[in-house]
């Protein structure tokens, strides 16, 4: 497997210095005790996150690769200790191409590690040649996708019903992406597996379903 390059720096916490009284000088009744600071609380459990939030982290770390980068496709992914749940998910892979570089990369932004392979924030893969739009892939901006995976997921959901009723515990994943038969990009939400699963397109513009 490619070696996975972290390219999003851990966050800095700065200390809060408290200049200390000198012992000789004499306390006043105007002396107080600073309680602004608070005691830090230990972070919770990894929760799973929408499409567009972790489009928008692995998107700020793409741009600094590329500036004209374009979108090509997201998809929803599993890290251990982590459910997937309501069109939400612990690992989302995004693939962004540059024009001017004639090049594609893979970004991944997890909420969670998974050692080797999956680091917590957002990681990049090497670039790979990329030959441009065709009419199978073609780019699309974040500004394109107003609705989100959760509200797509949800549309999804309420058709599916009758299906995930007759297949209890079946878990969904979801996928973004723009081809020239669509008018917009779409969410791709699939139960089960393409064969004998559940699936359907919500138009990410929209959010109404577009096949069945």
């Amino acid at each position: 497997m490619k070696q996975i390059k972290i390219l999003s720096a851990l966050a800095v916490f700065a200390a809060l210095g408290l200049a200390g009284c000198s012992s000789d000088a004499p306390k006043t009744a105007d002396t107080k005790t600073d309680t602004s600071a608070k005691k830090e609380e230990p972070a919770g459990p990894a929760v799973p996150v929408t499409g567009k939030t972790a489009f928008y982290e692995m998107y700020d770390a793409a741009h600094t690769w590329a500036p004209d980068i374009q979108a090509l496709s997201l998809s929803s992914g599993t890290v251990t200790g982590v459910a997937n749940a309501d069109g939400k998910a612990g690992v989302w892979t995004a693939v962004f191409a540059s024009p001017s570089m004639k090049q594609s990369r893979t970004y991944v932004y997890s909420v969670a590690e998974q050692l080797p392979n999956i680091h917590k924030g957002v990681t990049a893969e090497g670039a790979d040649p990329w030959g441009g739009a065709t009419a199978a892939v073609t780019p699309f901006a974040g500004t394109d996708v107003t609705v989100d995976s959760d509200a797509a997921y949800k549309t999804s959901a309420d058709k599916a019903a009758a299906w995930m009723k007759d297949n209890p515990g079946k878990t969904a994943s979801i996928s973004l992406g723009f081809a020239t038969r669509f008018p917009a990009p779409v969410w791709y939400i699939l139960w089960g597996d393409a064969k004998s699963g559940f699936a359907s397109y919500v138009n990410a513009a929209t959010g109404n379903i577009l096949t069945k």
